[in-house]
């Protein structure tokens, strides 16, 4: 008889979306995470006014109007419309590494808990986590994980980071020390990384310009679908000979959007009107803290830009009892690394802060 072959892999469960119960109420107030933001009208005439093209033969005026503006708000030399964030880091690790080699990031990284497997299923690299408060590390950290070039370690290429630092509690990084880890870096010939996913609430809450803060950076993007309220798209940017390779793998993961401008029209009215309006949401984020921080067991990180981190362990109330409540009252949230995460964006009111904080006082009293 021959010898039966190893089982054919099955996933344990579907990992699609799960709609929800057509019973459920509908979300009043959404403080689940900023990509949940809507086109505002204005947003969505944008789009339908935009001049369109052909993205893949580089004639959408609209796509070209994007990436030459985000390349000179970034000081960079050129840039590239991408669907999403996500894509923009596994691109970027493609293009700077190769199988094998290793990337240095923080352990609380986007690429390390939020993309799938991906860097280990596509790229072939292997992440070396950084540990450090806030999401971020500094120089001397850096510096501890430099490992000798021989045959026996991976080649260290990348060093990356993430500005604001999501999972760090929305933390901005300093410019100097952002700079001085880059600096290490290059000391070594690696080449350096910023995922910005949230990178313009970074320069709104400390009134740094964008290309000042990613100068010591090789590659950048930004998202437009959390706090600037796009429905889609990303922009990353860097020298002309690295989007040039970024192209080639950008048809590698699925080519070009065609009539790109379509969306890329929403991200420059983003720019236009959806900036400095961030100010808001930090401005809401601090006062949902504050009140949070009233409430019996309830600890709250200080929120430094749009997302506010609190633990409720102490109140002894059921995290996912929680949530529940809050939800069938039309309230929205998430948890992220142990603790409820809130999200503050375009489409959260000041008033809705005071009725959420309403609804999560009477949901903790009646735990």
């Amino acid at each position: 008889m021959p010898r039966a072959g190893p089982p054919r892999y099955r996933p344990a469960m579907s990992f699609a979306p799960i709609r929800p119960p057509a019973d459920a109420p509908p979300v009043r107030i959404n403080l689940y995470s900023d990509t949940q933001t809507r086109p505002t009208p204005a947003m969505k005439a944008a789009m339908m006014e935009a001049e369109l093209g052909d993205e893949q033969h580089g004639d959408d005026p609209t796509v070209w109007a994007l990436t030459d503006r985000m390349a000179a708000l970034l000081g960079k030399e050129a840039a590239i419309f991408l669907p999403s964030g996500t894509m923009c880091n596994v691109i970027a690790i493609l293009t700077n590494c190769r199988k094998g080699d290793e990337v240095l990031a923080h352990e609380t990284s986007h690429i390390l808990h939020s993309e799938g497997g991906t860097h280990a299923a596509l790229t072939g690299v292997q992440i070396l986590p950084l540990k450090g408060p806030g999401g971020q590390f500094t120089a001397d950290d850096v510096r501890a994980a430099i490992r000798p070039k021989t045959r026996y370690a991976p080649p260290q290429q990348m060093l990356e980071v993430e500005q604001t630092a999501n999972i760090g509690g929305g933390t901005v990084w300093p410019l100097a020390q952002l700079n001085a880890v880059a600096a290490v870096a290059k000391e070594q010939g690696w080449a350096t990384h910023m995922d910005g996913a949230r990178l313009m609430n970074a320069c709104v809450a400390v009134g740094v310009s964008p290309a000042e803060m990613v100068a010591g950076w090789d590659s950048v993007w930004l998202d437009f679908t959390k706090g600037l309220g796009a429905p889609l798209g990303a922009v990353l940017a860097g020298s002309k000979d690295f989007i040039g390779q970024a192209w080639r793998w950008k048809q590698r993961l699925g080519g070009s959007m065609r009539q790109g401008g379509i969306c890329a029209a929403a991200c420059l009215y983003s720019l236009d009107h959806h900036v400095e309006r961030l100010a808001d949401d930090h401005a809401n984020a601090r006062a949902l803290a504050r009140g949070l921080r009233q409430l019996p067991g309830v600890v709250v990180q200080e929120p430094e830009t749009n997302l506010v981190f609190f633990d409720i362990n102490a109140t002894g109330v059921d995290f996912d009892r929680f949530v529940g409540q809050l939800r069938a009252q039309g309230i929205m949230i998430s948890g992220l690394g142990g603790r409820v995460r809130a999200c503050t964006h375009l489409d959260v009111t000041a008033p809705m802060i005071d009725e959420a904080l309403t609804a999560i006082r009477g949901a903790l009293a009646a735990a």
